[in-house]
């Protein structure tokens, strides 16, 4: 994957609509979408920040409504494609690694693992369960593989939820027009700064213990901007980072942070 396949350039948009983790909860999701759509305009960006899927019961009608949302959005005129962005998180990551299983060399222990960090939810949504995972595990790679096809073969059957799934990138940023310089850095859950952006793998979704460690800009980013907080510490801001997780899969709410076009949080929206 290149580097244009991984990371989103957003430019200088006018505004920037951040919405963080949102764990299935599709009631939520739709009432912040109902605050957005009345507020969005040409020229802004929506982004949403990963952790779409997983914990919450209702993972298939959560890929709906970020579709439905999807087209009324682009159906305003000077809306272009490219103004909204889905990135990857852990539980995506999760689900696609799920997809492949059969290649791992201990399934049936990555499996529980998954289990427990939520991702039964989206196997559910696709038709599965861990049983039938453990099952087809302990009969063999054939048996395994078969079983992942069926889920592929759901997800497909799925009106436009592989292709929402294959449009998720690792990261995206900002950056002034005329200089090329970066301004804000948005991510899943965390980043190592001790690598580069292009080096940060699996930081991006299961990098969140360094958070509290960012004290200044990283790689020349004035902030990082981050979805899923795995401490669920709440929203909170500093000058160099920004996180926009209300608990929502964990019986808090959903956040949607709106930047301006210098990098300057205008407002959060909680639903």
């Amino acid at each position: 994957m290149n580097e244009h396949e991984r990371f989103v350039v957003l430019g200088r948009p006018r505004r920037i609509w951040a919405v963080g983790a949102i764990h299935g909860d599709v009631d939520r999701l739709a009432a912040l979408h109902d605050d957005i759509g009345a507020r969005f305009q040409p020229g802004d960006r929506l982004i949403y920040l990963g952790n779409l899927i997983g914990r919450g019961p209702r993972v298939r009608d959560t890929m709906d409504e970020l579709l439905s949302f999807r087209r009324a959005v682009l159906s305003v005129r000077g809306v272009i494609v490219g103004d909204l962005v889905y990135l990857r998180g852990g539980q995506e990551e999760m689900w696609q690694k799920l997809l492949q299983l059969q290649f791992a060399p201990n399934p049936i222990e990555v499996l529980q693992w998954m289990m427990t960090q939520g991702v039964d939810a989206t196997l559910a949504a696709y038709g599965g369960s861990a049983y039938q995972g453990v099952a087809a595990a302990r009969d063999g790679a054939v048996s395994l593989a078969r079983w992942t096809g069926q889920l592929r073969t759901a997800q497909r059957a799925a009106p436009g939820h592989d292709a929402l799934f294959a449009a998720l990138r690792r990261a995206a940023y900002t950056e002034r027009r005329q200089e090329g310089l970066p301004e804000l850095l948005f991510v899943n859950a965390g980043i190592d700064t001790s690598r580069p952006l292009a080096a940060q793998g699996d930081s991006f979704w299961w990098g969140g213990a360094a958070w509290p460690r960012i004290g200044g800009p990283y790689a020349g980013f004035g902030r990082v901007v981050r979805g899923y907080d795995p401490g669920h510490g709440g929203l909170a801001a500093t000058p160099a980072t920004v996180t926009l997780d209300g608990g929502c899969g964990f019986s808090g709410s959903l956040a949607c942070g709106c930047f301006g076009p210098d990098g300057e949080l205008l407002e959060v929206v909680e639903v």
